[in-house]
Parts: structure tokens; sequence; C-alpha cells
């Protein structure tokens, strides 16, 4: 049996992610910076882990705990709306620190047992501004688009291993908590200047008929985290789907 590790899982992509997997009879370590025992099912084939991608100890005694896992799913992020003009670069480094370094933090904690067993997966989420331009989210976008170039190099580096990795990109899901989970980080980012520009787009999204689901983005982790064809890029979502050159 299995076992896939999966981070930022409880909310939205992550926690679906983690039902698909178990639902498919593997073993599951979700992990959580809060962990919150009550969203998942109960199951001797899944467990919750604290842990915050941007801790270095945290990742370390997270994979002490979980012992060895055949996946890993970096899916934890944090996301940022707003005017770049106005944008701290405090806050910049805030997102890379989660979205991009704490990718890379993971993926080098978990490439020892990976390489010595010549096997294993490493599953990167970003997203589809990736594949299309979008406004205000230029911090957000560049954060992800490091990641993609960061796993397709990183794939050719390991392919003589016999370890794999992908990247998914999801499209525009309104349910999860992009905006929520901003917070404090996203106040003052629209200042009046850009007032009527944002408003535009604000509404434009409000018409956006095609989008993407909590599913969509667990199934297409799940089809990376099995392909053996050597594909990199999994589109997550019809929107993704539409964008992506290839897909």
């Amino acid at each position: 049996m299995k076992t896939v590790l999966i981070t930022g899982c409880s909310s939205g992509y992550g926690l679906e992610t983690a039902r698909h997997f178990h639902a498919q009879g593997w073993n599951v370590i979700a992990t959580m910076r809060t962990p919150r025992e009550d969203v998942l099912p109960r199951s001797d084939r899944l467990r919750v882990i604290a842990l915050d991608v941007t801790k270095p100890e945290q990742i370390a005694a997270a994979l002490e705990a979980s012992g060895p896992i055949d996946v890993l799913v970096n899916n934890a992020g944090i996301g940022l709306l707003g005017a770049f003009e106005v944008t701290p670069m405090s806050t910049a480094r805030e997102v890379f620190e989660t979205n991009t370094f704490g990718v890379m933090a993971m993926t080098q904690a978990v490439l020892p047992q990976f390489r010595a067993r010549k096997s294993g997966v490493i599953v990167n989420v970003t997203s589809s501004a990736t594949l299309s331009p979008m406004p205000l989210v230029a911090v957000y976008t560049a954060s992800k688009m490091a990641i993609e170039g960061f796993t397709a190099s990183l794939a050719f580096e390991l392919e003589a291993f016999d370890v794999r990795v992908k990247l998914v990109e999801p499209g525009y899901c309104p349910n999860t908590s992009f905006t929520s989970n901003g917070g404090s980080r996203m106040e003052g980012l629209i200042p009046e200047a850009y007032a009527p520009f944002a408003a535009r787009i604000f509404a434009s999204f409000g018409q956006v008929t095609t989008v993407t689901s909590e599913s969509d983005v667990a199934e297409g982790v799940w089809r990376a985290a099995n392909d053996a064809t050597g594909r990199l890029r999994f589109p997550a979502g019809p929107d993704a789907v539409a964008l992506a050159p290839s897909a």
C-alpha cells in the first residue's frame, strides 16, 4: 500500500486531495499548519500532522513522524491579490517563503529517501496564472512561475534516479480560500488610483462561467502521481485545460 504526504490539507485542494487518495486505498499523511482532525475521515490509513513548510524544524519532524513515503504533494500555498506598486517587499517575500521556498525545502527534504530507493513522485501544485497572464496577482504568479521552472529542471535532474516530478496547474476555483487566507496581507493593496481598474477585474470574476472545482484538482494530482509517461504538466479544471497549449 502506497503512502502520500500532502501539504496544506486544512481546506481546498489539499483537503479534497487527501480525501481522494484515501478513497483510492492509499495511506495518507495530511499536513496542516494547525491540525484539524474533524475535516477528514477517521481511519487507520490517515494521519494528520502539524507542518508549516516555512519552518525547517517542522519539516524534519513531520518527515520523521511520517516514515517512508511514495509521493509528496506540495500543495500548501498562500494567496495575494493587489497592485504590485504598493505591495511591500516584505509581503512579496512572505508569499515566496511559502509558495516557492516552502516547496523547495519540502522537496529537498524527501529527495534522499527517494533517490536511495530509486522511486518516488513529487507533485507541485501551481496555478493557471502560469498559463495565461492575470492582473493584480503579479507577486503570486511570480512565486508559482518560479516553481514551474524549478520543477521542469528538477525533472531532468532526477530522471537518472527514477524519481518523477510533476506539475498540476489548477484553474480558477472560487470555492477556495485564496482571498480569505490572504487576510491582513492584502489590506491596502488596491490604492485609489487603481480602484476603477480593480473594480472592472472584480466584476469580470463574477461573470466567469467555466471554473475549476476542488475535485478537479484532486483528480489532477492523482493522475500526476500515477503517471508513468514522462508527462510534466497536468492542467486541472476545464478553464485550465482550455488555457494549456498541449492539453
